[in-house]
């Protein structure tokens, strides 16, 4: 933490002097009277030197400005309170606190639809937390590149395909709502049709094979249907650097295999394909039909991206059923000896309806995710009639998005609509309301800020000053684990914290101009914290409810 850096560093170089490995980790207290604690030192309470450690850290402490006072319990927590008399400056440069002196090159490889099928409810939390952790990396001043990795190669194509071609249906005089009638239909056709399975395994033969007449089928279906995701998406407020796919590396991997057989590092198994590598089961690279899997396309995506987008990390933000298969994949590209690089599976559960069953149509069907922001649009339309259409729609993206953040990704959760809508419970509306009351006081002050200091004159103020410095840990949190929901958790807490600062008494009409001036300036900071933390979830900050 910026503020604790002088002192992080002295308690680092005294640690190491008693020979003992730690770095200061400076944790927000959960006591009411306590703003910090450090609890590096509570694993050495029976260390011999102890008492002489403590001695050391006391003298350490009692000489740091930027620490009001402390203690060293008996079981040596050391809690920390803040010198608030230092904080202006801190406040002031929030945003330069939070930058990152080793940026790094990350790819985040998210969303993941199929082509041919409609983006549904279930893509909704890859979306959610692939984009906040794209936007939290941005803030701290990594670079970052965004890749939706569609599924538009195989077998579905090749049963779309297929379909087409056996009911004498023009793939080029296709809509997008003809493409997702067909999908489940080739789909089921495939799982009872013996004559049509031939069929279509034959034409996924030709796909892999590159056959023009197939290939140029295959970029009319995925030209439909990508035209489809991006308007869905763009509704959505969601985008993406790269629109690369399956297919982006057809071309590879037989060249990859190739010099995989080279190196001895696969192994011909009954006509499969099979890593060399003693495992159990056997990790398969290709079937013995030679079609590939998953896997296949996976390790050469992985070469792909070495090659044209060079990275020191790769985050996967899929669901936690293909935890096996990253699994494999990472243990997979280590044993082939690609270059190394960090990868990472960021799993998730799943969101259900509000009786905890998985969303579903009246009919039974999937839930597609533009019907579940039309549904959110017009609730929200019939609650305030009176917003801009404009509005409504970034409320929307708001309960859709803070709603699913809020929840620890990798627990499932209930979207309860009305739930998420209430302007007084833990919600993107008790959120939004908070910044936009904060600009109102702003806005009918007129107010600028003139290097005034922040005068501190009760409570309610200091607490919400901790609050604000607490974002450069929360941030940290959040990166460190890929969890967005300590950001989500931490703006209700922050917005809380202003709202009973806001209704502890009229800022407007305060006679006293340096303490309405300090109020002002608070009110400004807890502004840029909240935009901060807004930009980080991928939320869009209204200016009107």
């Amino acid at each position: 933490m910026k503020i604790f850096e002088q002192v992080s560093i002295q308690l680092n170089k005294l640690f190491k002097d008693f020979g003992l490995d730690e770095n200061v980790d400076i944790k927000i207290s959960k006591l009411e009277d306590v703003d910090y604690q450090i609890d590096n030192l509570v694993k050495f309470a029976k260390h011999d030197q102890i008492n002489h450690i403590m001695k050391e850290v006391n003298i350490l402490l009692s000489k740091s400005k930027v620490i009001e006072s402390y203690e060293i319990t008996d079981n040596c927590f050391i809690n920390l309170n803040l010198n608030l008399n230092r904080c202006d400056k801190f406040l002031s440069n929030i945003k330069n606190s939070l930058l990152t002196d080793r940026p790094k090159k990350i790819i985040i490889d998210y969303g993941g639809p199929n082509i041919g099928k409609p983006l549904h409810v279930g893509h909704l939390r890859s979306l959610n937390i692939g984009r906040s952790i794209k936007k939290i990396n941005e803030v701290i001043g990594n670079d970052v590149v965004t890749d939706i990795h569609l599924g538009d190669w195989g077998m579905p194509v090749a049963q779309i395909i297929t379909y087409c071609e056996l009911n004498n249906i023009e793939i080029k005089s296709l809509t997008v709502e003809r493409l997702l009638e067909i999908y489940p239909e080739s789909s089921e056709l495939y799982e009872n049709s013996e004559t049509f399975k031939k069929d279509a395994q034959k034409i996924n033969k030709n796909l892999n094979n590159s056959n023009v007449e197939v290939l140029n089928k295959w970029s009319l279906i995925r030209e439909i249907s990508v035209e489809d995701l991006k308007s869905t998406l763009s509704k959505l407020s969601h985008d993406f650097d790269l629109w690369l796919g399956e297919s982006s590396v057809n071309e590879l991997i037989k060249p990859m295999i190739e010099s995989l057989k080279t190196k001895g590092k696969i192994n011909l198994d009954s006509g499969a394909l099979v890593s060399a590598e003693e495992t159990d089961p056997k990790i398969l690279i290709t079937k013995s039909d030679g079609s590939y899997l998953y896997l296949t396309t996976d390790l050469a995506t992985i070469l792909n991206r070495i090659e044209n987008y060079d990275f020191d990390i790769a985050l996967y933000v899929v669901d936690s059923r293909q935890k096996l298969h990253f699994e494999q994949l990472f243990k997979t590209a280590k044993y082939f000896d690609f270059p190394k690089r960090k990868y990472e599976h960021v799993d998730f559960g799943t969101i259900n309806d509000k009786e905890g069953r998985p969303f579903k149509t009246r009919d039974g069907g999937t839930k597609k995710l533009l019907s579940l922001y039309n549904e959110t649009f017009e609730y929200i339309k019939n609650i305030n009639e009176q917003l801009d259409e404009n509005i409504i729609h970034d409320l929307t993206n708001t309960v859709l998005t803070y709603s699913d953040l809020l929840t620890n990704r990798r627990t499932d959760y209930k979207f309860d609509l009305e739930k998420f809508t209430n302007i007084s419970g833990k919600t993107g509306i008790y959120v939004q309301y908070a910044q936009v009351r904060a600009k109102n006081i702003i806005k009918a002050s007129k107010y600028k800020s003139h290097n005034e200091k922040i005068k501190i004159t009760s409570s309610a103020e200091r607490n919400l000053i901790i609050g604000l410095l607490n974002l450069e840990i929360v941030i940290k949190q959040s990166l460190k684990f890929n969890e967005p929901h300590h950001l989500a958790n931490y703006l209700y807490e922050i917005c809380n914290l202003f709202n009973i600062f806001y209704e502890e008494e009229n800022i407007i009409n305060l006679k006293d101009e340096k303490i309405k001036k300090s109020k002002l300036l608070l009110t400004s900071y807890f502004l840029e914290v909240t935009n901060l933390v807004f930009i980080s979830l991928g939320i869009k900050a209204v200016n009107k409810m």
